[in-house]
């Protein structure tokens, strides 16, 4: 017995020096040293530098609460004065978060030894994602709310240094084919803070719907806000005859903007002119083409010819006022007209229209019609208006047909080629390519085996590992992959009309889709990433009440 205990006692050491295992975290960070041992994070005293911002100190809090209810022994937090000077002399005690002006916009640098740990950010979003980072280290109880003191709340001595590829990280979600609830749209916004998204570009304008209040123009979510009934699958002429709508109160937009900005997300609203607008002429008629009509909120999908009537001054009139109340809800620098999709027909034929086009001396010539640059007066002069707002214009890659005024970005959709013309051409660019990143396509090439969606054609479905080795730059010149802002992936909703659903297609292409923007090429690993889902990161999603789609590489 006496030897069976000597040899236990001399393997005890052997065991604790042993590497820890490096930690599953999603986005893969620029640079992960793993040391030896790890930190006590139950019961540990958390001390914040007063010169950080507020917000970032309540987020810190609000993990030392959480940290506080799982593990069962309290935590506080501090702010005192000096805290720096305390950090550069050392020997320290506890885990302290240091403002820090020389970390890169939205990066974060963690040092953790066996007594203390160091973040180091200098805004707002670095602290914010090196907490993302903290949690994703701990055990996944630091995901629920229900007290877990047995666990093990060590996290591993490592050193990490951490910034993003792109500025731009987005998720276009379509609140317009199919309402979602507000609650519904802040959890879309809490799995987007885990995994470090910044920007969700909400569709709040369609022809089957308007969701946003006007003041100005009541019947827009009067009218506009509801059709009467939807096309089941691709019947075309069929009605499933159930009521569909809804809006968002202006109340409600100030609560989800505030709700995204606690955790670092801008949120750019989309009003598409001057197609894509058979709402708003079911609510205003008068803003429609001469012999268009009548106008109903669509029940249908696809492209609808009616468009607003921008040869009058009266329709332009109404997109800036439109325009200036939503620009007055939304505080990000960036405000997208969309411009996408927008059938020309009636304008050869309106005479408001044609009188606009001669009034402008607008000729047609071998790059572009009368009519298109019809549609680029539009874009200028919207990007005019909203300049005075404060706000930069966004479109569709369908602007940059004729003449585009500089300052305007260019959202790619149609493939890469859009992004790859616009910023040869100088101008700001957002990749979003159907073909990779369009989170309605089905997830898998057996169409059968996945729920009714958009995708027809096998090769049209974005799988997993199709949309995790998309390389924005690739196609562009050296010279111009500068002007590329970011990465956003795009979900339609035409065919998604459930939560569990919406989830379904977001989950986990989203997790793939951050490390295409926030990872440099070299530090993707496909197969680190398949066993971190399957060892870490979908148990957490379940966790929290998410529907997923399990990966094919785990089933």
């Amino acid at each position: 017995m006496k030897r069976i205990i000597l040899l236990i006692s001399l393997l005890i050491p052997v065991c604790l020096a042993a590497k820890v295992e490096t930690p599953d975290i999603v986005p893969a960070p620029l640079k992960l040293e793993m040391g030896k041992g790890s930190f006590n994070m139950k019961g540990v005293c958390i001390n914040c530098d007063p010169n950080m911002d507020h917000q970032a100190v309540k987020a810190v809090r609000q993990l030392a609460d959480r940290l506080t209810l799982v593990s069962g022994r309290l935590i506080e937090v501090a702010c005192p004065i000096g805290l720096t000077r305390v950090v550069e002399k050392g020997n320290l005690k506890g885990l302290y978060f240091i403002q820090d002006a020389s970390v890169a916009p939205e990066g974060y640098k963690i040092s953790i030894g066996s007594k203390a740990a160091v973040v180091r950010a200098s805004d707002f979003n670095g602290f914010f994602y090196s907490l993302q980072t903290l949690r994703q280290m701990l055990p996944a109880a630091i995901y629920g709310s229900t007290p877990a003191p047995s666990e093990n709340w060590r996290v591993p001595c490592c050193e990490i240094e951490d910034a993003p590829r792109f500025g731009y990280r987005g998720i276009l979600l379509d609140c317009c084919r199919h309402f979602f609830s507000v609650d519904e749209v802040k959890k879309v916004l809490d799995v987007m803070a885990m995994y470090k998204l910044n920007r969700l570009h909400w569709h709040l304008t369609e022809d089957q719907g308007w969701r946003i209040e006007i003041d100005k123009y009541p019947r827009l979510t009067e009218v506009g806000a509801f059709r009467n009934g939807t096309m089941i699958k691709r019947e075309w002429g069929s009605n499933d005859g159930i009521r569909h709508g809804g809006y968002y109160t202006k109340e409600q937009i100030r609560d989800m903007v505030a709700y995204a900005g606690a955790r670092g997300i801008t949120i750019i609203p989309e009003v598409d002119m001057p197609g894509h607008m058979v709402a708003a002429l079911a609510s205003y008629p008068e803003y429609g083409c001469a012999g268009s009509g009548p106008y109903e909120v669509l029940t249908y999908w696809g492209v609808s010819k009616q468009v607003l009537n921008v040869g009058k001054e009266e329709t332009m009139r109404f997109l800036e006022d439109v325009c200036a109340e939503v620009a007055d809800l939304f505080p990000g620098e960036y405000f997208n007209i969309g411009g996408d999709e927008c059938p020309r027909d009636e304008w050869k034929t309106d005479p408001d229209c044609q009188a606009k086009i001669k009034e402008l001396g607008l000729v047609s010539d071998e790059n572009a019609s009368a009519e298109a640059r019809l549609q680029n007066y539009v874009t200028a002069r919207m990007q005019k208006f909203l300049a005075t707002k404060g706000k930069k214009i966004i479109g569709w890659d369908e602007i940059l047909e004729g003449e585009l005024a500089p300052g305007a970005t260019v959202m790619s959709w149609r493939g890469t080629k859009g992004g790859i013309k616009a910023a040869s051409m100088g101008y700001d660019v957002i990749m979003s390519p159907n073909i990779y990143c369009y989170l309605d396509h089905c997830q898998s090439t057996d169409l059968d085996s996945e729920p009714y969606c958009i995708t027809q054609k096998p090769e049209r479905a974005v799988t997993l590992t199709k949309l995790y080795h998309y390389e924005p730059y690739e196609g562009m010149e050296p010279s111009s992959v500068h002007h590329v802002l970011g990465v956003q992936g795009n979900l339609w909703t035409e065919f998604i009309g459930t939560d569990d659903y919406l989830e379904y297609m977001l989950l986990p292409r989203l997790l793939a889709l951050s490390e295409v923007q926030w990872c440099t090429p070299e530090n993707k690993n496909y197969e680190r990433f398949i066993k971190s889902l399957g060892s870490h990161e979908l148990p957490i999603l379940g966790k929290l009440g998410y529907n997923y789609r399990k990966p094919d590489e785990l089933k």
